[in-house]
């Protein structure tokens, strides 16, 4: 059983949000209660990359945390000669993952780094996942990481883009917002824990809009964008190259 995120439960000084060992040790709850949809997300990113795989072939899981991405595209791998490239700039996080997948057994290798996904070399690739990673790239970088995913994919490879969002104007965005502050008042956090979490989390992660980010994928080339998921300001989309 995952342990309970009380980070934010408390009155304190708030910092600006990091992936750190705190962070990481209620990691699992703090993303359950968080993200709607996140088990429904993370199973069907596994099937999606089990179809779009091509043998010998890497996969990468760039912003891997914990490894839960890793771990359900390696369970459909169903290739010859694929291997799994999971990427963090966590040291925490990484030390997890690691963890976290020698307790399931696999053909399938694995390579868990830690290091900067903007100075990571992608090469060979027919699958490149992003769960919740883009949101956390300065903003003006962003269109170069897509450009270097784009040719470091073969052709018919895909990218799993899971984002959340921003709405299109002030009056979307209010009640996306106010409806995903619902949902976690549903799983148990408190007035507090939300104002506090979102107080950590504005200098860091800068959510950009859906026509925004379909845009930026046609633009470095990708030729089919379809989101595949949506819950309030959550989103998971593939794009085929």
């Amino acid at each position: 059983m995952s342990v309970k995120d009380s980070i934010y439960a408390a009155e304190q000084q708030v910092k600006d949000f990091t992936f750190d060992a705190n962070v990481v040790e209620v990691f699992p709850d703090m993303i359950e209660r968080s993200v709607p949809g996140y088990a429904t997300i993370v199973s069907t990113l596994g099937k999606l990359a089990g179809k779009y795989a091509q043998p010998h072939t890497r996969l990468y899981d760039l912003g891997c945390s914990l490894g839960a991405v890793t771990l359900s595209m390696r369970r459909n791998l169903t290739q010859s000669g694929c291997e799994i490239v999971a990427i963090d700039n966590s040291q925490a996080m990484v030390e997890r993952c690691r963890m976290h997948l020698q307790g399931f057994r696999s053909a399938v290798p694995v390579d868990v780094q830690l290091g900067d996904i903007l100075d990571a070399k992608l090469e060979n690739a027919s699958v490149v996942a992003m769960n919740f990673t883009m949101q956390f790239i300065p903003p003006e970088q962003r269109h170069a990481l897509l450009s270097r995913i784009f040719n470091a994919l073969k052709p018919g490879g895909v990218l799993l883009l899971s984002e959340k969002l921003k709405g299109e104007n002030a009056d979307v965005d209010e009640l996306l917002v106010d409806l995903h502050h619902d949902f976690k008042r549903a799983n148990g956090y408190s007035e507090l824990e939300i104002s506090q979490k979102r107080t950590a989390i504005e200098n860091v992660m800068r959510t950009d809009t859906l026509s925004t980010h379909i845009k930026r994928l046609q633009d470095v080339g990708f030729s089919q964008t379809q989101v595949w998921y949506q819950c309030f300001n959550f989103c998971s989309m593939v794009a085929i190259k």
